[in-house]
């Protein structure tokens, strides 16, 4: 059982207290009880560090008129070892003679200029709620936009990292999300990618950004192209080498819509917005097909296909070229059927005319070889 005293303790200037949060509650949408809570507990830690107190205080602050009272809170025992924690119970009962032996009495306490160290306290969590709430928020509105592109000003840039200026914060795009190609100023407008955000150690919002990722790709396709916006086009896979090449496969359920034509639109201006936004990176537009053998033909584009043998267990196409389009086939280092690949998700082995019937030859031979050897041992 607990029993509070009536004498009155020290207040902070209690009306325009309260006032002002109600302000605050209205404008921020910070709660007036949760900063009220958060005040009694740090005038808690004010009253023991201005006061070099050791009893066990309790601050309790009014809700409706913002009265500020400390009460120093006891046990009830027979016999007092510790004055600052344990109060007899002759003295109890003079606060109230029903506490008993076992209860806590709560003394209030007035102690000398608390008032206005509560009033600076005050002032300094409701400071310190503000900070709090505007990094909440402001988390809150770019966590939601993980997953879009946002347009910032290079305020930073250099061989490890480049910072965006993003209006309300700062934007981080480490090298291995910057792309290859391309060079980035201070004062340069550039768009990119929000890959991730988190909260950092005060809380506030660490966004990070790419131009360089995949979906930076599938995104600028869904800003230019309505039809992939409002889902009449699907976009099915991307591969990139960025600042190169990329590779989107695009499907439609509907017969009568062209996703090819779609995408590159007339006179190529849809897709070359694109390219220019990716400084000129080349893209293949392929349409995606649930038979992988024509997918796989059509990813390998420009080069013309003769041949798809598939080995579905193991998820492996042996393609079979002209000799004159085996290197168009692998492309410069090998990026066209790699591309090909990663946009199929199929391991693919690609072979001229002429070096797989060289392949059948042996193979032919061998097994010849092999049938004679047989008859020999017979």
């Amino acid at each position: 059982m607990k029993k509070k005293t009536k004498t009155n303790g020290p207040a902070i200037d209690s009306s325009e207290l309260i006032l002002a949060l109600q302000e605050l509650e209205k404008e921020k949408g910070i709660k007036k009880e949760y900063i009220l809570d958060s005040i009694e507990t740090a005038l808690v830690t004010a009253y023991k560090r201005n006061f070099d107190s050791e009893e066990n205080v309790k601050v309790t602050m009014d809700k409706q008129t913002g009265e500020v009272h400390v009460y120093a809170v006891k046990d009830i025992v027979e016999q007092v070892e510790n004055p600052n924690l344990e109060i007899l119970l002759i003295d109890a009962q003079k606060i109230d003679k029903k506490l008993e032996i076992g209860d806590k009495a709560e003394i209030e306490l007035a102690p000398k200029n608390f008032g206005r160290i509560a009033a600076q306290t005050a002032k300094q969590v409701i400071v310190q709620k503000i900070r709090e709430e505007t990094r909440n928020i402001l988390f809150d509105e770019f966590y939601d936009r993980k997953g879009e592109i946002v347009t910032g000003i290079v305020q930073k840039a250099d061989s490890n990292i480049v910072v965006l200026d993003l209006g309300k914060l700062e934007a981080v795009m480490p090298a291995k999300e910057q792309i290859p190609t391309e060079k980035y100023h201070v004062n340069d407008k550039i768009r990119a990618y929000v890959l991730q955000v988190e909260k950092g150690i005060k809380g506030s919002p660490q966004v990070t950004v790419s131009r360089a990722c995949t979906d930076f790709v599938r995104k600028l396709f869904e800003l230019e192209i309505p039809e992939i916006y409002e889902g009449v086009i699907e976009i099915k896979s991307v591969s990139r080498d960025p600042g190169s090449r990329s590779k989107v496969a695009v499907y439609s359920p509907n017969e009568n819509i062209d996703p090819v034509g779609s995408c590159v639109g007339q006179k190529g201006i849809r897709i070359q917005n694109i390219i220019n936004e990716l400084h000129g990176e080349k893209i293949d537009v392929i349409e995606w097909n649930e038979d992988p053998s024509i997918f796989i033909s059509a990813a390998l584009l420009p080069a013309q296909v003769m041949a798809v043998d598939i080995h579905e267990e193991d998820k492996f196409a042996q393609v079979i070229v002209p000799d004159d389009q085996l290197s168009l086939a692998i492309g410069k280092s090998g990026q066209n059927a790699r591309l090909s690949a990663r946009l199929t998700s199929w391991k693919i082995d690609i072979k001229s005319e002429s070096q797989f019937r060289e392949m059948i030859t042996k193979a032919n031979e061998e097994s010849e070889e092999m049938q004679n050897q047989e008859s020999v041992e017979e």
